[in-house]
């Protein structure tokens, strides 16, 4: 059986490639690295892959805010080519500035359809650049495949501008509502209360809801503040005795497990 192709995106600052197009590899996909220009030129095709994967870095240095740059960019150069693949409903996954732009642009959550911007990742409540290991909870309830089974991550965050807020408090219930919450900020073992919030700094951005990740309705676009791509080989934990690499293996499989449909 083929590996299905996954795209992951280069240029502008993104800097988390490398370690994306391993970590999807490491589950079975044929990840390529790709550089912004080559869509735009049509050097290479976003139809011919399955999936699309926008890592983290500072595109364009978060100038204005983090991802609106890359958001315009997407939205003036490539988005008949992006429209096509989000109409395919091919898995379209951000991670930290991938998920900042996905925001931007209005494709996450787009509950109007319109595909306008309705939520914000602003910075963070505690008003300077965040860098830890986190835990993350996978909702159940979640209408996003790639949260399935994964049980927890651990994963570390880097940002500045992570604070997930929705433009109203009708979003943010509609949000809730449709199961558009993937993963929460949670004790480690993915553990905590339903209804309470795990503070900060374990919430290390002060995101409504503990929010950490969120899906549109129909699960396959995704993104998500925490970097799992860092956490799929137990070396690369900080205190290999609380290592916990099968959240993010089984996080990526389920990536790569729905690309392969396509």
């Amino acid at each position: 059986m083929a590996k299905p192709k996954i795209l992951v995106l280069d240029g502008f600052g993104l800097n988390c490639e490398r370690e994306t197009a391993i970590a999807l590899s490491e589950m079975g996909a044929d990840a390529r690295v790709v550089h912004f220009y080559k869509l735009q030129t049509r050097r290479e095709k976003l139809e011919e892959y399955a999936g699309m994967v926008i890592p983290g870095g500072w595109s364009f240095g978060d100038d204005i805010a983090g991802g609106k740059v890359l958001a315009n960019r997407i939205k003036y150069r490539i988005w008949d080519q992006m429209k096509k693949f989000h109409e395919e409903e091919k898995p379209i996954v951000g991670i930290c500035n991938g998920f900042q732009m996905l925001v931007k642009l209005g494709l996450l959550p787009n509950l109007s359809g319109r595909v306008e911007q309705e939520v914000t990742l602003t910075n963070n409540a505690s008003g300077k650049f965040e860098d830890r290991w986190i835990a993350l909870a996978p909702q159940k309830k979640s209408v996003c495949p790639y949260a399935k089974e994964v049980g927890w991550i651990s994963a570390p965050v880097r940002h500045g501008e992570g604070r997930f807020i929705a433009k109203d408090e009708k979003t943010l219930e509609r949000i809730e509502e449709m199961g558009l919450v993937a993963f929460r900020y949670a004790c480690e073992g993915g553990k905590r209360e339903e209804n309470e919030s795990v503070g900060y700094p374990l919430n290390p951005n002060g995101a409504q809801n503990d929010i950490a990740g969120v899906c549109d309705e129909s699960g396959k676009v995704f993104g998500m503040m925490p970097h799992p791509e860092c956490s799929i080989f137990e070396w690369q934990h900080p205190n290999k005795e609380k290592a916990h690499a099968q959240g993010s293996r089984k996080f990526y499989g389920n990536i790569v497990k729905e690309a392969a449909k396509f």
